[in-house]
């Protein structure tokens, strides 16, 4: 009975304040990721050779350093280089540019996967190749790279836990400093965990009914 008139009392009210930062930093995350990711995922495989180098130097740097050292260095690092970032603002950069590097993945696989052939049909047309890139390669490679990048924007929705790290208070960060001063870890964790689950589940289930609306006949992606 003490337990849920704690969680009722206290816990309720900090998760609905931490919940609301946590959306406010997935949200332009995921897409100024997505973004990101389409953008280097198209230089990987149709841009120059110096291009194609410098968006492979990005994504092996992104990919290899762990999250919470990026936030890190855009927080604490920037600031002797006179660049001051503010507590969200350094945890989108971070967030939006690691995602990103796991998004152009996805996305040069797709673009990769789609047939020569169309591509010579769209020059035959008279295509540039920008126009066939944006208009013939890109809606077909997004929709064979959907499921990938939706599983990253579920990782995002974890990866949001590290940004109290930075100062920046969210879902997490609103747990700990609530645990701290009740001692009631395990409740409180308990309950964070069940709200990071009910989000998961939540995008799992929107991100399902898109690849649904998106897919084309004959093209299903059959799940189990």
């Amino acid at each position: 009975m003490e337990d849920l008139l704690f969680v009722r009392t206290d816990v309720l009210p900090a998760f609905l304040k931490g919940l609301k930062v946590s959306l406010l930093l997935i949200a332009p995350s995921a897409f100024f990721g997505l973004c990101i990711g389409i953008l280097v995922g198209a230089c990987r495989v149709y841009g120059s050779r110096l291009v194609i180098l410098l968006s492979d130097l990005y994504v092996a740097l992104f990919r290899g350093v762990p999250l919470v050292v990026q936030l890190f260095v855009w927080y604490f690092g920037l600031p002797h280089l006179k660049i001051y970032l503010s507590p969200f603002v350094a945890s989108v950069l971070g967030f939006s540019l690691c995602s990103g590097a796991y998004h152009s993945e996805y996305i040069r696989g797709a673009l990769l996967s789609i047939r020569k052939g169309q591509m010579l049909a769209a020059q035959a047309l008279g295509f540039s190749k920008l126009r066939m890139v944006l208009s013939v390669i890109l809606p077909q490679a997004l929709r064979r790279a959907l499921p990938g990048c939706g599983n990253e924007i579920i990782y995002l929705i974890k990866y949001s836990s590290l940004a109290y790290m930075v100062t920046c208070i969210e879902l997490t960060g609103e747990a700990k400093i609530l645990a701290s001063h009740s001692f009631k870890y395990t409740i409180v964790f308990l309950s964070v965990g069940i709200v990071y689950l009910f989000l998961v589940s939540l995008a799992s289930w929107l991100l399902h009914h898109i690849e649904d609306k998106v897919s084309l006949p004959g093209f299903e992606q059959h799940r189990t």
